[in-house]
């Protein structure tokens, strides 16, 4: 290979890092020798590439100090520069990344947390107050395997509440409620054994079981539950391992488990001998408890999950697992392995000192207030756009809405982002991709009336794409 071409390699290398914003304005670039070890080339090569593009404008040489990124070179990112690489199928990855990765000038009626501003962020900063007088141990070292016991405790006292009677060796802490899950996953399933969600579901439960390289069935979800005939044909013929659900204000329907769809499920799992995981991070949303699979089942073959990310702060993660104690025994040597003990010292006792304070109820009481009065709006506010509710929940901040005849939610979610907007399409949440049709919206997020603007175009110009027209 000649001097010519190692130098334009190098020079592409320079230029690759700064377009994928490695490097941004102003940025030293690597020093002289160090580059041309990572790129295996002689120091010479990479002055001569350096000097090229400094000649062309693209970087600048200071004197004494190196070689920096011309402060001209790159504009503001702009959204649509940003979501480039994501430009591909929407799948269960697509609203993921595209909300946790949108800046504050982007509406994301299609994420699933709570504004900042709904938080309880005065409680927070309180807690963080006493934290910070605490011993150097809870700021410096490891935290409990299982998590701290106070915390434990205080969550049982809470599962008691909801009528799950537990023990201290039936809970464990971890560092997430995704966290939770994929621990059990890891547990409980091998590849190719097959796992049963609802249709639609949480989309991150598929994306969590293709990592695990199982098979996933999905069962028709209705507005008391899974379609029960359904569930009992499916574990009848596809004998699965694991069924993986919401009871409390299903996501994405926000639909509740009735007491009589929850026993027949139950009296088929024991019949099949299947694992349930009853995911229960939205049970704090609901007006007064419904029906649980773990309070029913008694946390033998049905384990609880749950975390606060919904409730308290997205940024202060943990979760956690109840469930058999001999299962929560081999748990807890598998987040060790993968963890090395249980979540944050810091964050479990940020959690404790506002969960055990006062002011968590009156927090939830007025959380609970506000998004009755946001389900309200939201709804009344797509009903001119023909978007109409498939259900209205008890609780909780998602509305499952069908679309006007011949619009794609798909393609309405690519049309909306590149006006700034977020959707959260139907077929990410459907294994059978039957959900072509429906939008799920976060009603917190869904007050701006410049969303109702962008969906309002977005649908019109589709219908009236020639794609679109009979």
């Amino acid at each position: 290979m000649d001097g010519n071409t190692r130098t334009a390699e190098v020079m592409a290398a320079i230029r690759q890092r700064i377009a994928g914003r490695v490097l941004g304005s102003g940025d030293r670039l690597p020093s002289i020798r160090s580059f041309a070890g990572t790129m295996g080339v002689s120091p010479s090569t990479v002055v001569e590439a350096y000097d090229r593009l400094a000649a062309e404008g693209l970087i600048r040489a200071q004197r004494g100090s190196g070689f920096y990124v011309a402060t001209s070179v790159l504009a503001p990112l702009k959204l649509a520069e940003a979501a480039a690489p994501l430009d591909r199928a929407v799948d269960p990855f697509w609203v993921s990344r595209q909300s946790l990765d949108a800046d504050a000038t982007v509406l994301k009626p299609g994420c699933g947390w709570l504004p900042a501003a709904w938080m309880p962020n005065t409680a927070l900063r309180r807690a963080l107050r006493s934290l910070s007088r605490a011993d150097d141990a809870l700021l410096s070292d490891y935290g409990n395997t299982r998590g701290p016991l106070s915390l434990r405790r205080l969550l049982l006292s809470r599962f008691a509440e909801d009528g799950i009677q537990a023990s201290p060796d039936q809970l464990l802490l971890t560092g997430s409620g995704t966290q939770a899950l994929d621990l059990l996953c890891r547990f409980l399933l091998r590849p190719g054994e097959t796992v049963l969600i609802d249709d639609p579901c949480y989309f991150n439960f598929q994306a969590l079981l293709r990592a695990h390289q199982v098979r996933i069935v999905g069962v028709p979800y209705t507005t008391t539950g899974p379609d029960v005939a359904a569930f009992e044909a499916v574990l009848a013929a596809e004998k699965p391992r694991l069924y993986i659900t919401n009871s409390a204000l299903h996501n994405p329907t926000g639909a509740t488990l009735s007491p009589q769809v929850a026993h027949r499920l139950l009296n088929a799992a024991a019949l099949h001998d299947l694992t349930i995981i009853e995911d229960d991070i939205f049970a704090d949303f609901e007006p007064e408890p419904s029906s649980r699979l773990a309070a029913l089942d008694g946390l033998n073959r049905v384990i609880r999950i749950g975390s606060f990310s919904k409730t308290l702060s997205s940024s202060v993660r943990c979760g956690y697992i109840a469930g058999r104690a001999d299962w929560i025994e081999a748990l807890v040597d598998l987040q060790v392995a993968t963890n090395f003990g249980g979540p944050s010292p810091v964050a479990a006792a940020l959690i404790l000192e506002v969960l055990a304070g006062g002011s968590y109820r009156k927090h939830m009481e007025e959380l609970r207030r506000k998004l009755v009065r946001a389900r309200r709006q939201t709804a009344e506010r797509l009903r001119p756009l023909g978007i109409e509710p498939w259900h209205m929940p008890r609780g909780g901040f998602y509305l499952w809405c069908r679309l006007p005849d011949e619009v794609d939610s798909a393609e309405l979610a690519q049309s909306a982002l590149a006006k700034g907007v977020v959707l959260a399409p139907g077929n990410v949440f459907s294994v059978s991709q039957s959900a072509g049709a429906f939008l799920r919206f976060n009603v917190a997020h869904s007050q701006d009336p410049a969303m109702y603007a962008v969906l309002s175009g977005a649908i019109e110009a589709l219908r009236n794409h020639p794609h679109h027209q009979s």
